[in-house]
């Protein structure tokens, strides 16, 4: 794109197949990185158990994973205005886990 030129609006059209849909329930976050990626690992995380089963893995360039964290603040902050504040007092990961 030529520099001061303004890209065109253009629609994104999702294809959601019927297993994706279902989603995947996950309460743990492990998040990697090196100077060319992110890895993003999501898993489920069971009171009074030391293993965490990680139920899916991204990976994705740093600029994608910027957009995801701002998508991701620009939503919580909708929720919170409408739903009120999400109290966030959360003890430490268990020893072992580094996040």
């Amino acid at each position: 794109m030529e520099k001061g030129k303004k890209q065109e609006p253009f629609e994104i059209k999702i294809q959601l197949d019927d297993a994706t849909a279902q989603g995947i329930y996950v309460n743990f976050l492990s998040v990697l990185h090196n100077k060319s990626e992110f890895v993003l690992d999501f898993g489920r995380i069971v009171p009074g158990k030391q293993d965490v089963k990680i139920q899916s893995r991204l990976i994705t360039n740093p600029v994608a994973f910027k957009q995801v964290v701002k998508t991701l603040v620009e939503n919580l902050e909708r929720y919170e205005a409408h739903f009120g504040k999400i109290e966030a007092d959360f003890p430490p990961p268990p020893k072992g886990i580094i996040q």
